[in-house]
């Protein structure tokens, strides 16, 4: 299993996962959570012509081809990661046998909201201040202010956030000072994001040209995401066929830390029931 995270994410964020999937009980599969291309640790590029989704993906694509000859028996990702996911079903379907995406937009969905819902393009109209030329140094002032802030604004208000505690600030922290450009030269290398200017004339107007997945697909979302609005879940199966939506609605754009545990148990059932089909 290979699980891709998000912005302003890394791998750490899946520890909870990997420790349950790589337990013998619990199916024993062999989970590798890399960090993102830009990301503490991993190649970061300075021009963000490298960090263009087409470019993402092949990272991804030789990734699952490296770890075995054999389809991965589950893709897992959110935000970005879910991104570069969807991508990936699409275009090499035999890398993998089950997807599972939390709160990430199908790009054909993305695409419409963007070009005819209002309410998600004031939703989405942060994407074009982490695709400023700047963003990266002034994300970094007053100990990350506006990265903070992020866990806050990108979900409906519930009170402090009780599960961001000292040590997974500190690995955040950890994350964000190995350097930030590479985090967002995504947003600034993408056309999709709110339109103005060179981006109004890049944006894919045509959604129906955008990624089928044919494979076996679970999306969990969190309801109370303030940046990623309920129409995006709207007639996914025109692309997602074979789908199994799970609405979350005590949850938020942060649901993998809000609820791990109930992320477990439906991905686990997923697991098992789609191996019983192909079996049966």
């Amino acid at each position: 299993m290979v699980f891709l995270h998000g912005f302003p994410e890394a791998a750490f964020v899946w520890d909870a996962l990997l420790h349950h999937f790589s337990q013998p009980e619990n199916g024993g599969y062999f989970c590798v959570a890399p960090n993102l291309r830009g990301y503490a640790g991993s190649s970061a590029p300075v021009e963000v012509d490298a960090y263009h989704p087409r470019q993402l993906v092949q990272d991804i694509s030789a990734l699952t081809r490296s770890l075995s000859p054999e389809p991965l028996a589950a893709l897992v990702a959110h935000d970005w990661g879910g991104a570069l996911a969807w991508n990936l079903a699409s275009q090499e379907p035999e890398l993998l046998q089950r997807l599972v995406i939390l709160n990430a937009p199908h790009p054909a969905t993305f695409a419409r909201e963007l070009a005819h819902s209002p309410a998600q393009q004031a939703a989405s109209a942060y994407m074009q201040f982490l695709a400023r030329p700047d963003a990266a140094q002034r994300l970094a002032e007053e100990d990350f202010r506006r990265l903070w802030a992020l866990f806050d604004g990108m979900g409906a208000s519930q009170g402090p956030r009780a599960w961001l505690h000292e040590a997974l600030r500190a690995q955040y922290r950890q994350t964000w000072q190995a350097g930030l450009h590479g985090p967002c030269a995504y947003y600034a290398a993408t056309a999709l994001k709110p339109a103005s200017g060179d981006a109004a004339r890049q944006m894919p107007r045509d959604a129906s040209a955008l990624g089928r997945v044919g494979l076996p697909t679970m999306l969990i979302w969190g309801m109370g995401d303030t940046a990623l609005l309920p129409g995006l879940l709207d007639d996914l199966h025109q692309w997602v066929p074979a789908l199994e939506l799970h609405r979350v609605e005590d949850a938020t754009h942060w649901i993998v830390h809000e609820q791990p545990d109930r992320v477990i148990a439906l991905i686990a059932s997923f697991l098992q029931r789609s191996h019983s089909q192909a079996g049966a």
